[in-house]
C-alpha cells in the first residue's frame, strides 16, 4: 500500500517524549531488510527509511502506533551474496508499543529498488515476517511512501482496529481514478477493452475490431494503460511506432530484471534460429517452400549448422537494431542457427504420420480438452444441418460393433472444428489461404487407443446461400488414397493448431485470468487470506499478456502471420468467448460436458473417467483433487461457515467486480456461482488455480515437443485437397510429399512459427511450481504451513503415480508411436533448485510465459 510520507504529516505522534529516553524505558526491535541487487546501481542504503505500525491503537491519532524512522545499515556478513543486499535496522519503541503489523517505507534515493522481505525480531515473541516482493519508487515520483503488511492474514471483520484505515486506504489507492496515462511507478489496477490490437493510423489494413463491451465482440477485460487514442479512431488506443517492451503494467506484475534478461536472451536465441535459415533462403532459387522433408529436418540440431557469412550479416544488420544485431552475431557463433530437435521426431521420425499417434495426441498432446464423445450420428450442426459422413463411411471399421452398439458404449468420438469456423471461412480464405471447416470421427478400441474413422472437410457453397460443399475422407493403408488421407489429416491438424493457440491457450488461460488478477488487487487487501492464497498464481501474467498484445496478437503481429485466421484471429476468439462458461472450466465439469467422465461420488474428484487411458484426464484429475483438497483445507481455517463467506465484504466486492466488470459481457449469465457458501468459494478458487497452473502447463510447455516439427502441427494451408481431373491433382500424383510440403506454410511462416514455439515452451529459471513458494516465510500461520506441507506431499505422490503410469505397457496412450512419455501434468514439485529450458514437464504456479 501507499501512504503519505511522514515528513508531510504534522499530526503523527512523537513516540519518544523526553521522559522515556532512558535505556530501561524503551524496547529495542531489530530487523533485517533484504533487497535485490540491481545491475550498475548501489542499494538504497541510508536513503531509505522504515517505520513500523503497531497493531495497538494510538489514542491521539486513532490509528496504529507509529515508530520513529529507522535507517538501513548494510550487513557486511552478507556481502558474498551476488543476488541480494541485506541491511540491518533498529527501532526504539515504548514498552506498550505492541506487535508490529505494517511497515511504512520512504525511498529518498534517486532510483527505485526491489524490496524482497523484512524480518523483525520481537523481544519475547516470535519473529514478524513481511514478504514484500515489490518495487519501492522514489518519494519524489510517488509523493507517498509504501506500506507493507505482515504475513499475518485477517478477514476484513477481524482486522485489528489499528490497521483498518491502512487496509482501506491501500485498496482505494490501488483502484485509481480512471484518468490519465499510467506512469511506470504507479500501482494502479483498472480495466479496459481490447482496443489496442489495431493501429488505424497505419492504414485500413491495420484496423481491428474493439473486443469487449459489445454483443457483437464480447471479451474479457485487460489492464488499463491510459495511452492516448489514435488519430484516426478515438475509440482505439494509440500504439508506438516500434515494438514496445515497456507497455505499462503495475510494478508488482512485472518480470524481474533477471527474468526479463532471460526472456530477451531466449528470444534472441530464437531469432538466430529463425533469421539465419530465413535469410539464407533469400539466396536460393524457388525458396518459398521446403523441397523435401530432409530439407525441413535440416533446421534442427543433429545436422551441419550454417554460420553467418558476410552476405547474411549485411542483410541481418539492415533488419534489426544494432544492439540486437550484436547479440545475434555473438549467439550465432555459440549456436549457429539450429533449432533443438523436437520430441515428436527425436525417436521415430515417421511417427507423426501414424494414425494411432494422430489419435493419441487428442488425448495426450497439447490440445487434449477438445475431443468429445459423439452424442448422435451423423453429427448435426447447431443450425440443424446433418454431416455428410454416412454409415457407409465408418460401419466396417468399428472392430465388429454396429454403429448403434458403438454409440451406446460412448465409443465414437469427434474432434469438431466445424460450426465456429464456417461463418468465417469466406473472409479467412479471402486472405490467400485454403481452409476447410472440419469434423473428424474416431473409434475407441478395446486397448483404449483412438482409431480415426472419417474426416469431413467443408466449405461454404459458392451460391451465397447457407449451403455447404463437403468432402469425406477415410483411412487407407497405401497408395494415392493413403496420400489423400494424409492431406486431410493435415487440414484437421491446422484447425486444431489454431484452436489450440487462439482458444485453448490464449483465451481460456491468459485472457480469462487477467480480470481475476485486476479484481483481486483492487478488492482483496494483501492482508486477506484469499489474496495470500491466489497471489502466487498471478505472477507475471499481466506482463506476459501485455507483451503478447504488443508483439504477438496485434495487427500484423506474429500470430496473424503464422496462424491461418490471420487478421480475423482475435475476432474469432471473441466469437468463441461467447461459449465460455466459468463453471465449466474446472476439469471434472469439463470432462462431464464432453462425455468423457460420469459423476461418481466414490471417486476423490467426484467423477470417473470413461476409460482410464486418457493421460490428460487421469493425471489432471489427480492434480485437480490435490488442488481442491489444499483449497478446502485452507479456506476452512479462515471461514467457519457459509455466513462467514456471505458477510465478507471484500470477497463479495471481488466476486461482483469479476462478474459485472472483468467479465462484464457475461454479467447476465445465470451460471455464475453465487458467492454465498463456502463450497462455492472453494469451487471458484480451485477452478481459478487449476486454470492458472495445471491447465496452462498442459497446453503450453509441450508446444515445442509436438509443434516444433511443423508437419505434425501445421498452422495454415496454402492449397486445398486436389480434385481428380485437375492440374493440381496431376501435380499431386507426380510427387505427393512435395505437394504436401507446398500445401503447408512457406519457409518464412514455418521458421517464424517454430521460433515462437521455442520461446513459449521454455521454462524460466525463476518459476515457482505448484506446491512450492518463493519464500519459506510466506505465511506466519502454523496451520497453513501444515496443510501446505500436506499439499506438497500429495503432489509428490501424484508424481510417483504418473511415473508408474508411464511405465505401464498396457496404457498405450502414455507413449504412443512417437515414444513421448506423457509428462505435461507432472508437477515437478519435488525438484530442488531452478529448472530452465524446454523440459516438457512441470506445473508453474502461474501463467508466466
Amino acid at each position: 500500500m501507499e501512504f503519505e510520507s511522514p515528513n508531510m504529516q504534522q499530526s503523527w505522534p512523537t513516540c519518544f517524549p523526553a521522559c522515556l529516553k532512558t535505556a530501561h524505558q524503551f524496547h529495542v526491535i531489530k530487523g533485517k531488510v533484504v533487497v535485490r541487487r540491481s545491475l550498475g546501481r548501489s542499494g538504497p542504503g541510508k536513503s531509505a527509511s522504515v517505520q513500523i505500525y503497531s497493531t495497538q491503537v494510538d489514542t491521539n491519532t486513532e490509528t496504529g502506533k507509529l515508530s520513529k524512522r529507522g535507517r538501513l545499515r548494510k550487513d557486511k556478513s552478507n556481502e558474498h551474496d551476488t543476488s541480494t543486499i541485506t541491511y540491518r535496522i533498529t527501532f526504539h519503541v515504548e514498552p506498550q508499543f505492541g506487535i508490529p503489523g505494517a511497515l511504512l517505507i520512504t525511498n529518498q534515493h534517486k532510483h527505485e529498488f526491489f524490496l524482497i522481505s523484512v524480518m523483525l525480531d520481537i523481544p519475547n515473541s516470535r519473529d514478524i515476517h513481511f514478504d514484500c516482493n515489490s518495487w519501492v519508487y522514489p518519494i519524489h515520483k510517488t509523493k507517498i511512501g509504501r506500506v507493507f503488511f505482515s504475513n499475518k492474514c485477517y478477514l476484513p471483520d477481524h482486522t485489528p482496529e489499528a490497521l483498518r484505515e491502512l487496509r482501506e486506504n491501500e485498496l482505494i489507492g490501488l483502484r485509481g481514478d480512471r484518468t490519465g496515462e499510467r506512469k511506470e511507478w504507479e500501482r494502479i489496477y483498472d480495466y479496459d477493452y481490447y482496443n489496442d490490437l489495431g493501429n488505424p493510423d497505419k492504414g485500413w489494413s491495420h484496423v481491428r475490431p474493439i473486443l469487449g463491451g459489445s454483443n457483437e465482440h464480447p471479451y474479457p477485460r485487460r489492464g488499463r494503460t491510459g495511452r492516448p487514442p489514435s488519430n484516426e479512431d478515438v475509440r482505439t488506443e494509440s500504439r508506438p511506432s516500434i515494438i514496445n517492451l515497456d507497455i505499462y503494467v503495475p510494478p508488482d506484475e512485472r518480470f524481474s530484471p533477471r527474468k526479463m534478461s532471460e526472456f530477451l536472451s531466449n528470444s534472441i536465441q530464437a531469432i538466430v534460429h529463425f533469421l539465419i535459415p530465413e535469410a539464407k533462403s533469400f539466396f536460393q532459387k524457388d525458396s518459398n517452400s521446403f523441397e523435401s522433408f530432409d530439407e525441413m529436418r535440416n533446421m534442427f540440431s543433429g545436422s551441419a549448422a550454417p554460420a553467418l557469412d558476410r552476405r547474411l550479416e549485411a542483410m541481418l544488420k539492415r533488419l534489426v537494431p544494432d544492439k540486437v544485431f550484436g547479440e545475434i552475431v555473438r549467439t550465432s557463433k555459440e549456436n549457429p542457427g539450429k533449432f533443438p530437435l523436437p520430441q515428436i521426431i527425436s525417436v521415430n521420425e515417421l511417427a507423426w504420420r501414424d494414425d494411432e499417434e494422430f489419435g493419441r495426441e487428442m488425448l495426450a498432446g497439447i490440445n487434449p480438452a477438445v475431443i468429445r464423445s459423439l452424442e448422435s450420428f451423423p453429427p448435426i450442426s447447431k443450425s440443424g444441418k446433418r454431416s455428410s459422413i454416412t454409415a457407409a463411411h465408418i460401419e466396417n471399421n468399428l472392430d465388429g460393433l454396429t454403429i448403434k452398439g458403438a454409440m451406446d458404449q460412448w465409443r465414437i468420438f469427434i474432434l469438431d472444428h466445424h460450426d465456429y469456423l464456417m461463418p468465417f471461412l469466406d473472409r479467412i480464405n479471402g486472405q490467400g489461404v485454403c481452409i476447410y471447416a472440419s469434423r473428424m470421427l474416431l473409434f475407441l478400441r478395446d486397448n483404449c487407443t483412438l482409431k480415426p474413422l472419417a474426416i469431413e472437410l467443408s466449405l461454404p457453397a459458392s451460391d451465397g446461400e447457407d449451403g455447404e460443399i463437403s468432402r469425406v475422407f477415410v483411412p487407407a493403408p497405401e497408395g494415392m488414397e493413403r496420400a489423400l488421407w494424409q492431406l486431410a489429416k493435415a487440414h484437421v491438424a491446422v484447425n486444431d493448431s489454431s484452436h489450440h493457440q487462439l482458444i485453448s491457450h490464449w483465451l481460456h488461460t491468459h485472457a480469462v485470468v487477467e480480470p481475476f488478477i485486476i479484481a483481486t488487487r483492487r478488492q482483496l487487501s494483501s492482508m486477506h487470506p484469499i489474496h495470500k492464497l491466489l497471489n502466487p498464481h498471478f505472477k507475471d501474467t499481466m506482463h506476459i499478456n501485455a507483451l503478447a498484445r504488443s508483439i504477438i496478437l496485434s495487427a500484423d503481429g506474429i500470430l496473424e502471420r503464422t496462424m491461418f485466421p490471420g487478421k480475423f484471429s482475435m475476432e474469432l476468439s471473441s466469437a468463441l468467448y461467447k461459449q465460455w462458461r466459468f463453471d465449466e472450466q474446472g476439469l471434472p465439469a469439463d470432462l462431464i460436458k464432453r462425455r468423457l467422465a460420469v459423476v461418481d461420488s466414490g471417486q476423490p474428484s467426484g467423477v470417473r473417467l470413461l476409460f482410464k487411458d486418457y493421460p490428460y484426464g487421469a493425471d489432471g484429475l489427480d492434480i485437480w483433487t490435490a488442488i481442491k483438497t489444499w483449497v478446502s483445507d485452507y479456506c476452512s481455517i479462515f471461514y467457519l461457515d457459509d455466513n462467514a463467506v456471505s458477510s465478507d465484504n471484500e470477497i463479495q466486492a471481488w466476486w461482483n467486480e469479476i462478474r459485472q466488470v472483468g467479465h462484464g459481457d457475461k454479467s447476465d449469465e445465470q451460471w455464475w456461482y453465487q458467492m454465498n457458501t463456502l463450497s462455492n468459494l472453494i469451487q471458484t478458487l480451485t477452478t481459478l488455480i487449476w486454470i492458472a497452473s495445471a491447465l496452462h502447463a498442459s497446453i503450453n510447455f509441450g508446444q515445442y515437443g509436438y509443434a516444433g516439427y511443423p508437419p505434425n502441427r501445421p498452422t495454415m494451408c496454402r492449397k486445398f485437397i486436389p480434385e481428380e481431373g485437375t492440374l493440381e491433382y496431376a501435380e499431386f500424383l507426380e510427387d505427393p510429399d512435395k505437394y504436401y510440403l507446398k500445401m503447408l506454410p512457406d519457409r518464412f511462416v514455418t521458421t517464424l512459427g517454430v521460433a515462437l514455439t521455442e520461446v513459449l515452451s521454455t521454462h524460466m529459471s525463476d518459476e515457482v511450481y505448484v506446491g512450492q513458494r518463493s519464500s519459506s516465510e510466506w505465511t506466519d500461520n502454523d496451520d497453513v504451513c501444515r496443510i501446505f506441507d500436506k499439499f506438497r506431499n500429495n503432489l509428490e505422490e501424484v508424481e510417483k503415480v504418473i511415473m508408474e503410469r508411464n511405465r505401464n505397457a498396457s496404457l498405450k496412450n502414455r507413449l504412443g508411436p512417437a515414444r513421448i512419455p506423457y509428462m505435461l501434468l507432472y508437477p515437478d514439485t519435488s525438484k530442488v533448485g531452478p529448472t530452465k529450458g524446454i523440459t516438457g514437464k512441470g506445473i508453474p504456479n502461474s501463467i508466466s510465459i
